[in-house]
């Protein structure tokens, strides 16, 4: 492939022409992992020893194993040697105690490191002296920063430099690696850090829902006015009372922001990723949220040892500010058969791997359940507005059961992908979900009672309004079980793959074997595209694999070209194909006005040897299709993650700045209008 572009002068850019400066001002060059290398065992010729590669990986980061199934789409971890003589290779890279999970993009079982990982070759030793030269490849995603990475570094070291005396087996010496030249980077690292503020105020908001949903539960609700009758009747002024209420709804907060910082100290970022991610753990999940919703149901009570209880109870008789804490501490403890499955979702749904997020849950949940107490304590005319307790309370339960029960088929989906069992295929799935929704839509109308339930005499209008969103819900649903994306429901439904009947998947493989076979229509299109046996485009968009072909016909019908750096080891490269390159506005643009060329960075098809060239980044001969469209995306436009997007003119200048993974639909068409606009204007 040849290398094209360039900066240009200045005074040599057009006023309407985006400099090429403007391509480094995507993610840029990207280096998450640094290696070391040492040996174990003696050092005799004969003998066989391990070369032990260690890898340390940046947070929210991991690298995939060398173990993968030879058909995995993820690509393994790989070492090569440069023959140099002196040792022999013997077998494969092995690596030592990796990570499973099941990633439901590629659908298959990966393995995996966080945090750090470690490889060993084994090698037979034929001389004492010999140089060990080689490379190793690998690949490292992000599910934060929603990027993949296909990474290479080289060593070059002395088999004598790893000997140590008695310490020859943990020291190690330093790989030497690639100079990567970042001067173009600046700032544009803060561009790939994960947007938290959006997600964290979300779950703000659905934990602070979630503490009103606890105030409405038969354990606490009687409770606010015997608790603000006691200060009210316990304090000598208004003054007082107002205070010790204070006082009291500033504890309830710090309490469960406590056990959010608990929960957070006992599974950190490294043990919350493995959680959200393993079999074993979701399994435990499932049966958690069941035992919830069932307790809501009114088979049984969930309580906490009554001498527990008793003991905060009587420290909270002492009174003073020390009285107040422990009063609140007796209201969490009291109220736990009913809070207990409301808290627990909400720090199970905080594994994101993100620290913070179970303390966020904790105080939007707190806020909301001690604002009554202290509202109400200030205000206590206000209490006589309150409804009157009664079998509504348990309505409430019983809703939040259903909630709790769909909510758990979630994490029952990740173990069942995980082992294969196939009990909760797509349309499985969504199936039992539409049952809940029209069930719950039959409670809510009295159709259904429970234990604990009064008879339902006639339906409110809250009632009402539930219902017919539950039922919405449920209608909703059903084009699912045919196949429908559903994709408002992504990030909770099995994948697409696993449906035995779809009509959309039935149809987009029609149009995808058309292209690939070369049949098209339309005029002027290339009745052979290169590498179209062996690679594809999603959704029957009409495109390219090769850069040189698709710049010549992007010139020949006047279209922008939008260059897709992906991999078939890509896992967010799926995701955008999936959810955002699927939208009709997306999918009309890209088709319509858009020259499309995918550029594989892992593809490992050898080319001719004519078409090898020596890269003038690393000094390295260019063999395969992904070495040196991987080459092509770090030498011309300065990043080396996946996905990365680039719209380039018939100049091939850019247009607007790259863009990389961004899931809002909104966003793309902005990246795509802003790209056509420019393109007119030149």
């Amino acid at each position: 492939m040849k290398v094209v572009g360039g900066d240009k002068e200045p005074d040599e850019t057009p006023a309407e022409v985006v400099p090429q400066s403007l391509l480094s001002q995507g993610p840029g060059v990207r280096k998450v992992t640094s290696w070391r290398l040492s040996k174990e065992g003696t050092t005799e010729v004969g003998t066989e020893i391990d070369l032990v590669f260690n890898v340390e990986v940046d947070d929210y980061w991991y690298i995939y194993s060398s173990d993968l199934a030879p058909d995995a789409s993820a690509l393994p971890a790989t070492v090569s040697f440069e023959e140099m003589g002196g040792f022999e290779v013997i077998g494969d890279l092995i690596p030592t105690n990796p990570k499973k999970k099941f990633d439901n993009f590629f659908n298959e079982e990966v393995t995996y490191f966080t945090g750090k990982g470690e490889f060993k070759q084994r090698i037979k030793i034929l001389k004492h002296d010999f140089q060990l030269r080689g490379e190793l490849e690998f690949q490292t995603c992000s599910d934060v920063e929603g990027l993949c990475i296909r990474d290479t570094e080289d060593f070059d070291v002395a088999f004598s430099s790893l000997e140590d005396g008695a310490q020859k087996i943990t020291t190690a010496a330093s790989v030497t690696t690639s100079t990567i030249n970042k001067t173009n980077q600046g700032g544009y690292d803060d561009l790939l850090k994960p947007e938290d503020d959006g997600s964290l105020w979300g779950f703000f908001i659905t934990a602070f829902l979630f503490g009103l949903a606890a105030l409405l539960t038969p354990c606490v609700f009687p409770m606010i006015p015997m608790t603000v009758a006691f200060f009210t009747n316990s304090s000598q002024s208004r003054a007082q009372a107002i205070t010790k209420a204070s006082i009291y709804g500033v504890s309830i907060i710090v309490i469960y922001i406590l056990i959010g910082l608990l929960f957070t100290s006992l599974f950190g970022v490294g043990i919350a990723n493995e959680l959200a991610t393993g079999a074993i753990p979701n399994i435990i999940f499932f049966a958690v949220f069941v035992v919830f919703a069932l307790s809501f149901f009114g088979l049984f009570e969930i309580v906490l040892p009554s001498g527990l209880v008793n003991k905060m109870d009587k420290k909270a008789n002492k009174g003073g500010m020390f009285g107040t804490f422990f009063m609140a501490f007796t209201l969490v403890l009291v109220s736990f058969s009913c809070t207990g499955p409301i808290v627990g979702t909400i720090l199970i749904e905080s594994f994101q791997g993100q620290v913070i997020k179970p303390v966020v849950g904790m105080l939007g949940f707190s806020i909301a359940f001690a604002i009554p107490f202290t509202l109400f304590a200030i205000f206590p005319g206000m209490l006589k507005s309150l409804p009157k307790s009664g079998g509504w309370l348990n309505s409430v339960k019983v809703v939040l059961g259903f909630i709790e029960l769909a909510l758990g088929f979630k994490f029952l989906s990740v173990a069942d992908q995980a082992y294969h069992w196939g009990l909760l295929d797509r349309e499985i799935y969504i199936a039992i979900w539409l049952v809940i929704a029209v069930l719950l839509g039959f409670y809510l109308l009295g159709k259904l009672r429970l234990p604990h339930d009064d008879e339902v005499q006639k339906t409110s209008v809250p009632r009402l309004v539930m219902a017919i969103i539950s039922f919405v819900f449920a209608v909703y649903l059903l084009p699912g079980m045919f196949g429908a994306p559903l994709k408002g429901l992504s990030g909770y439904l099995p994948p697409l793959s696993t449906h035995d009947f779809s009509v959309r998947e039935m149809i987009r493989e029609e149009i995808e074997s058309a292209q690939i076979s070369g049949t098209t229509t339309e005029t002027g299109f290339p009745s052979k595209v290169k590498y179209s046996d062996i690679l594809h485009l999603p959704h029957g968009i009409k495109g390219f694999f090769d850069y040189e072909q698709a710049l010549a016909y992007a010139k020949r019908v006047k279209k922008p070209l939008f260059i897709d750096f992906t991999g078939h080891g890509c896992v967010n490269c799926r995701k955008m194909e999936e959810y955002v390159w699927s939208d009709p506005e997306v999918l009309r643009r890209m088709k319509e006005d858009y020259v499309v060329v995918a550029l594989y960075v892992d593809d490992k098809t050898e080319l001719p040897e004519s078409e090898w060239y020596t890269s003038e980044f690393d000094n390295k001969v260019k063999k395969t299709i992904g070495k040196q469209n991987f080459d092509f995306q770090i030498t011309r436009f300065n990043g080396n993650a996946q996905p990365y997007y680039v719209l380039l003119d018939n100049n091939e200048e850019a247009l607007v700045r790259p863009k990389s993974y961004d899931a809002e639909v909104s966003n793309f068409v902005e990246f795509l209008d802003k790209g056509l606009a420019e393109f007119a204007k030149r």
